[in-house]
């Protein structure tokens, strides 16, 4: 069990009594301190703080509630049955009879059996071993919660994009309202420095609001979205940045013209 653990975990600890308190459910320990129950309580910390700090450096322009979000999604006992699967941890676990004869281990008991694996890394050689291995099993749910929030919330995107690129933050304008109380829509623009977006129509302010978002980053050429609805954000907001409007150009040409004209003058 010791070998196949190992080579499942990708990790060869130097002791293994701590691997196999690991592996120990509370149902077939002599006594529940002898379980993983106490390292399942370390290794839910050490999960969260790990996590936490990759989001904090990984995305520096996303909100606190947008971060909250993607980790709540990422450390979620789901997540963390799913890796405990996927790696084939569960059948090292060593369960009472009343556990092993059920004919699913509930995803509690394996989300736990992740968490004690690594508190057992953690314990045995430290941080940085615990914090590669979480990163291994993690860093891909994180980019697909990350790709899902920003389907979710576009505003979120463009207020991150204006603040990187643009002069000031974007503004929400009701433009026009329709039909009874109980079933009205609303249509809502984005303003951004004096440039007003394509509308969008929406049964709430708030879903009106989100496809306003989604608009502006569309003609703002940061987001392209496909036939079935799925929408791109190019480069993901990293260093890309709007392009200058045709106004600007044509004043830059005016002021040329002006310059000609006094020099001929002179």
């Amino acid at each position: 069990m010791i070998e196949e653990a190992f080579e499942a975990i990708g990790y060869r600890f130097k002791d293994d009594q701590v691997l196999g308190e690991a592996m120990t459910h509370a149902s077939s320990a002599g006594h529940r301190l002898e379980s993983n129950e106490r390292l399942e309580f370390l290794g839910d910390a050490i999960l969260g703080y790990v996590v936490s700090e990759y989001l904090f450096e990984a995305f520096p322009d996303w909100l606190e509630g947008d971060l909250t979000k993607i980790k709540s999604a990422v450390v979620s006992r789901r997540a963390c049955a799913a890796v405990t699967k996927k790696l084939g941890l569960i059948n090292l676990l060593s369960l009472g009879k009343g556990m092993s004869n059920r004919p699913s281990v509930p995803a509690s008991v394996q989300a736990a059996v992740l968490e004690s694996v690594i508190a057992a890394i953690y314990l045995d050689g430290g941080m940085r071993p615990a914090k590669r291995f979480i990163l291994k099993h993690m860093k891909p749910l994180i980019e697909v919660a990350a790709a899902s929030s920003h389907q979710e919330n576009f505003k979120s995107v463009l207020q991150q994009f204006a603040q990187r690129n643009l002069p000031c933050n974007p503004s929400y304008i009701l433009l026009d309202e329709k039909g009874p109380d109980h079933s009205k829509a609303f249509e809502v623009c984005v303003e951004i420095d004096g440039r007003r977006f394509s509308s969008a129509w929406a049964n709430s302010k708030k879903e009106a609001e989100q496809n306003a978002a989604l608009i502006a980053l569309q003609e703002l050429e940061v987001a392209s979205q496909d036939e079935d609805g799925h929408v791109t954000l190019a480069d993901e907001l990293n260093g890309k940045t709007a392009k200058p409007r045709k106004k600007k150009k044509k004043a830059k040409k005016k002021s040329a013209s002006k310059a000609k004209s006094k020099s001929k003058g002179a």
